[in-house]
């Protein structure tokens, strides 16, 4: 913590709040970890701090629903204290951590290790996700109202699909009783089994298995379709292709309890960010061989320039609800190899919001929107597993926020990462767009 526990007011920023449909230059007061005021020419606190604002953007603090801080058992990837200094950076004031661990998340015991550990160390708030089975091994559930009970927020298995029809249809039905959401990973995996990045001509080029869009459209309809027939709910994780969208779409259209995330690189990079560095700006030459970039390889795939294009559509249109980070550290010993050897897996919580801009300044997609399905879209899916207010401005909301400059022109450095994981493919990337301070529970925990 870098910020006094005293009074902030955050004076004459232009105040984006989209759960009360706000966007307007205005002053922000917090005090006691919640929010004060918010209104023209408040008056500066006793005994506090006052920041301007001017030409700055102050929202809430972003929510990542999907986030890998790998403590227990990877703790050379990342750890908790690592993971949430690099969401304050990237201005997310709770993030999600992802079960795949070691121990994997799949009982109280570990659930409560997180909330432990995120207390004692996290820059932000923690929320864990437990796994739907035990060890995410995909044979038998596991004790998911034991782990409900100790704090998590929903299920998954994310990294492993549960290919069981019977046992996802179980546990949509379980979870349903708890009031929370499965969150799928849709990959049909006798489909995508030996793939390194989506099939398609860059694979090809490149002499390596590609992942089918149909592998994770199978598995989405698949998902979707038990969601329909047990009345539960379930999340789709990182969805990637134009199929998925539409069968999310739809499915919509139906009343089915069904809600979809995309991360930043699904949004702006396409399969062709595998051959080299998209910062480089370099011309592309698809004629001429090279190298490629594992730092590029994600699961699911990078896809074409047409599902990039429909995923941007559908989060503007709120097919998709939220963007997530999927936030995946390594160890450069896990990317400095062989494509088919490299972990899949990017780093994304510092380069999240410079990302979205990139659509916002080109006119894809608004602002409010982005912050939209980063603040109080991601917290409406948490329900009443989070705080009250969580994702809001509104008087008494926790005060938690981000303040950005929409204009700062920066350029990408893994070197000056918070994370471990320095594994972007947007190393030497010029963007514009970043957060410069973040406040968590009414201290201000990052400055840049």
């Amino acid at each position: 913590m870098i910020g006094a526990a005293g009074p902030i007011l955050i004076r004459g920023g232009r105040v984006i709040d989209p759960a009360s449909q706000t966007d307007e230059v205005a002053d922000v007061l917090v005090a006691d970890g919640v929010i004060r005021a918010v209104g023209r020419s408040l008056p500066d606190p006793e005994g506090g701090e006052t920041v301007d604002a001017g030409g700055l953007v102050v929202c809430p603090g972003f929510v990542d629903l999907h986030c890998h801080l790998r403590e227990p058992g990877f703790e050379d990837k990342e750890t908790i204290s690592t993971g949430t200094a690099a969401a304050a950076a990237g201005g997310f004031t709770t993030v999600c951590a992802m079960p795949n661990t070691d121990p994997p998340m799949d009982n109280a015991a570990t659930i409560n290790f997180v909330l432990g550990k995120a207390a004692s160390e996290g820059s932000v708030r923690v929320l864990p996700i437990g796994c739907v089975t035990r060890g995410s091994a995909g044979r038998e559930l596991a004790d998911m109202a034991e782990m409900a009970e100790a704090g998590a927020v929903a299920f998954s298995d994310d990294g492993h699909p549960v290919s069981d029809d019977n046992l996802i249809r179980q546990a949509l039905t379980y979870a349903s009783g708890l009031g929370l959401p499965v969150i799928e990973h849709c990959e049909q995996l006798s489909l995508a089994a030996g793939g390194q990045i989506n099939e398609g001509w860059v694979a090809t080029r490149l002499g390596v298995r590609g992942m089918p869009a149909v592998a994770e459209e199978q598995m989405a309809a698949r998902d979707i379709a038990l969601a329909e027939l047990t009345g539960g709910w379930v999340h789709l994780a990182h969805v990637s292709t134009a199929g998925t969208a539409g069968l999310v779409r739809r499915a919509k259209e139906r009343g089915v309890r069904v809600t979809a995330e995309v991360t930043p690189h699904h949004l702006t990079l396409t399969e062709q960010a595998v051959l080299g560095d998209p910062g480089s700006g370099s011309p592309f030459d698809p004629l001429t061989p090279g190298a490629y970039s594992t730092y590029a390889k994600v699961n699911p795939p990078l896809r074409r320039e047409e599902d990039v294009l429909a995923m941007v559509d559908a989060l503007a249109e709120g097919v998709i609800d939220v963007i997530a980070t999927d936030h995946a550290p390594h160890s450069q010993m896990d990317k400095l190899c062989t494509l088919d050897e490299a972990a899949f897996g990017i780093s994304v919580l510092e380069t999240a919001l410079g990302s979205a801009m990139s659509l916002v300044n080109k006119g894809a997609i608004s602002l409010g929107r982005v912050i939209e399905a980063l603040t109080v879209r991601p917290a409406a899916i948490l329900g009443d597993r989070a705080p009250a207010g969580l994702g809001t401005l509104a008087g008494g909301a926790p005060a938690d926020l981000a303040i950005i400059d929409p204009g700062r022109e920066w350029t990408v450095d893994p070197d000056e990462f918070m994370s471990k994981g320095r594994n972007t493919p947007l190393a030497g990337t010029r963007l514009t767009g970043r957060v410069v301070a973040t406040i968590f529970a009414g201290r201000i925990v990052r400055r840049a």
